[in-house]
C-alpha cells in the first residue's frame, strides 16, 4: 500500500498554457509601453507594468504554495486572474483613448489572431513581432490574450476547487496521512503475529516429530 501524502506534488508551472501566455503578456506590456506610451509622468505605464508582472508572478506562487495548501493556491491564483483583468481594462481604455478599433469576428484579421493565440504559447513564438506590431495589433492580441490567460485559469481553479472539496486541505491531508500510516503498521504487526504463530505451530511440529523418531530409534 502506497503512504498517504500530506504533500502535494508541486505543479510544473513552466509546461501550463496560462504561465506560458501570462510571460508572453509581461513581456508584450513592456515592450509596448516602452513604445506608445510616455518614458515620464504617465502612471498607467508602472500600473500596466506591474498588473502584467503581479499576474504572471502570481501564478509562480500560487502553484509553488500549493504543495501545501490548496487556500493559499486559490488566493494567490485568484489576484493573478484579478491582475490579468486589470490589465485587459487598461488595453482597453488606450484603445478608446486613441481611437483604435477592437477586433471582433467581422475584423479580416481576427480569426487568424485568434488562433494564433490560442495555439501558441511561448515568448519565442511572439517575441519577434513586439518591435515590428503597430499599436493596434498590440493592443488586440494582448487583449485577446487576456481572455485566453483568464479563461484557462478560470478552468484550473475549477479544478482545483472541486480537488479542495474532495481531499480537503493540508489539515486533512496531514490527518489522512497520519491515519494511513498507523493502519500500515497495525497491519503490519497483524501480519507479524500471524507469521509468528505460524512459526511457533511448525517448530512445536518439529519437535514432535523429532521425539518420535527418537523413540522409534
Amino acid at each position: 500500500m502506497e503512504p498517504q501524502q500530506s504533500l502535494k506534488r508541486q505543479s510544473d508551472w513552466k509546461n501550463k498554457f496560462f504561465y506560458q501566455k501570462s510571460e508572453v503578456l509581461y513581456q508584450l506590456t513592456i515592450v509596448f509601453c516602452e513604445r506608445f506610451l510616455p518614458k515620464h509622468g504617465d502612471r498607467t505605464v508602472d500600473q500596466m507594468v506591474q498588473a502584467a508582472r503581479s499576474g504572471k508572478q502570481n501564478i509562480v506562487e500560487g502553484l509553488g504554495d500549493g504543495v501545501a495548501s490548496v487556500e493559499m493556491q486559490l488566493r494567490l491564483l485568484n489576484v493573478a486572474r484579478s491582475s490579468i483583468l486589470e490589465l485587459r481594462e487598461d488595453y482597453r481604455d488606450f484603445a478608446i483613448a486613441h481611437n483604435i478599433p477592437l477586433w471582433d469576428d467581422s475584423h479580416p484579421r481576427y480569426g487568424a489572431m485568434v488562433d494564433y493565440c490560442k495555439y501558441h504559447n511561448s515568448l519565442e513564438d511572439y517575441s519577434s513581432f513586439f518591435t515590428r506590431w503597430g499599436k493596434d495589433e498590440m493592443v488586440n492580441c494582448a487583449i485577446t490574450l487576456c481572455h485566453m490567460t483568464d479563461t484557462l485559469m478560470n478552468r484550473y481553479i475549477k479544478t482545483l476547487d472541486e480537488a479542495f472539496v474532495k481531499e480537503g486541505g493540508i489539515k486533512e491531508r496531514m490527518h489522512a496521512a497520519r491515519t494511513g500510516y498507523r493502519k500500515q503498521q497495525d497491519e503490519r504487526l497483524r501480519f507479524l503475529e500471524t507469521e509468528n504463530a505460524q512459526q511457533k505451530e511448525e517448530i512445536e511440529r518439529l519437535k514432535r516429530l523429532l521425539v518420535q523418531n527418537c523413540i522409534v530409534y
